[in-house]
This record gives C-alpha cells, structure tokens and sequence, in this order.
C-alpha cells in the first residue's frame, strides 16, 4: 500500500460517517468515498496543505450532488423501516461491531429527520453541527458566504429541533399547507389562521423585514396570526432554498423571502428575509398559483 493510500485508509472511516449521515445509504457513502479516493489518486497530494479537510470538501461535494441528483428524480435512498449496513471493512467485507456503533450514533429518527432538509441545509447541518467543520470551508461547498452557510444550518437546525419524531417530509403537502395558510391570511380568515399555525409557532424575521412592521421574533398562535390576518395579498407560492414558503416578487425581483417549517399539518417555524445581500444567496423558486 503506497503512502497515500495509507494516509487515505486513516480518514477513511470519518469519511464514511460523514457520507452515511448525508446520504442515509451505506451503499451510496462507500461510493461517495471512493470517488473522493479516486480524484486523490488523480491530483498532486503534494500541494494540498490538510489532506484531511481536503477529502471532506470532495466528499461534501460529491454528496451534494448525489442529493441534488436524487431529489431531481424524486428518490428514497433507503427505507425507512431498516438501516442498511453502514459499515465496510477495507477489504470490503461487513464489519458487525462498526455497523452496530455507526447505526446507533445516527439513529432512524435522525435519519428520517435529516432526509426532510434540502441538500444544502443538510450538507451544511451535517458538516458544522455533526463533525465541527468551519463555515468558512462549508461555504465555497455550498456555493454561498460564510454567514449563508450559517444561515443555512440554523434553518436546518430549527427544523431537526422542531419535532423529529414526526417530520412532514413530503414537500408536495407541505406546499399545500402553505398555500391554505397564503388563501386564509389574504382572506381574513383568522379562525383556519390559528388552526394551521402549531401553538408553540415561531416567527423570526430579518432586520430589513422589521421594516413591514414585525418585531424581530414573535412566539404562539395567536400573535402570528394577528400578524398575517388580511396581510399576504402580495405573497407568492415559492420553495425557499428547496423547501416550501412563500415569497413577494415583483417585476422578477425577490424582495422577502419566507420559509416555513411544517410538522403535523401545522406551521412550526417561519423565517422572513428581506435583506437584499441574503435574499441574493437564497434560492427562490416560484411555484404556480
């Protein structure tokens, strides 16, 4: 074994790990490693100053990619009555004891939670929170500044946090609920507002949104309902970074952004973004009427 494969075999399960919690799929993660393995072989070792961080970003990559891939095809990657084996020996056989340890440090309900992200909160949850990578090396990843990359975890955050033991993962029904909530704040209709609103709902809104009138964050039912009573007329149905919320556009310009966690049925998490620099590294994706 040369040297950089020995150097290569001692990141390798940390590798794994990282993949396994991105993807969800032993299957897909060995893959992911060794793709990140093979552009290695292919580059000069020499000039790369931390190998192991160097790896991670190839492997994040290559994971975003695979999760972008899969959410085009609108695939499930396992299901979720059974972990696949999660572990490899180098030679490639099963190793029990390692995939009993990896199942257990990531658990179903982890995994289930992990899958209603969209690709880049997941990537950006995963690297930061599970495995300490900086911002500043997730960013050039994800493609956004270091501040949006902590935006981006944050978000995902609030949504692992919200209930992970009853996600609503299908971002089809998601997008109706918002939908109804846009048709009962437009109406007025103040009783449907507080039955789609989760008791405990909180609305965080940025700086320059504060500027509509909302204070910074708003907590329960009723005071977020107040808020939206008659007040989305100018709301457009859009996915906010993947996931469902709603946003104002005008003349193709985006000028708030609003996504939503939704657990239950229920509306668990809002965020409102409006300034202009964060709304340029937010993907927002108009949806029909």
């Amino acid at each position: 074994m040369t040297d950089l494969a020995q150097r290569f075999e001692r990141d390798r399960s940390r590798l794994r790990a990282v993949a396994y919690r991105m993807l969800g799929s032993a299957t897909e993660a060995d893959d992911a490693v060794q793709e990140a393995w093979l552009r290695l072989d292919r580059v000069d070792a020499g000039g790369i100053d931390n190998i192991s961080a160097w790896l991670t970003t190839v492997v994040g990559r290559v994971c975003l990619d695979m999760l972008r891939s899969r959410a085009s095809r609108r695939e499930d990657p396992w299901d979720a009555g059974g972990l696949e084996p999660v572990a490899a020996t180098a030679s490639g056989a099963a190793d029990p004891e390692q995939e009993a340890l990896l199942a257990d440090s990531v658990g179903v309900a982890m995994l289930v939670v992990l899958e209603t992200l969209t690709p880049v909160e997941r990537l950006a949850f995963v690297l930061h929170d599970m495995f300490a990578v900086p911002f500043d090396e997730i960013a050039p990843i994800v493609g956004r500044s270091p501040a949006a990359a902590r935006q981006l975890a944050s978000r995902a955050r609030r949504r692992i946090q919200a209930d992970p033991s009853t996600p609503d993962g299908d971002t089809a029904r998601q997008q109706r609920v918002v939908d109804a909530f846009l048709a009962a704040s437009r109406s007025g209709d103040f009783d449907t507002l507080l039955t789609m609103l989760d008791p405990d709902v909180v609305m965080r809104v940025d700086a320059a949104a504060q500027r509509f009138g909302s204070p910074a964050e708003m907590r329960g039912s009723a005071s977020v309902a107040r808020f939206f009573f008659g007040r989305a007329s100018g709301g457009t149905p859009a996915l906010i970074d993947g996931a469902p919320g709603f946003a104002v556009v005008r003349d193709g310009r985006t000028f708030i952004a609003v996504g939503m966690v939704i657990v239950g049925g229920r509306i668990r998490a809002i965020d409102a973004v409006a300034d202009p620099d964060a709304l340029g590294e937010i993907e927002v994706t108009v949806l029909p009427a």
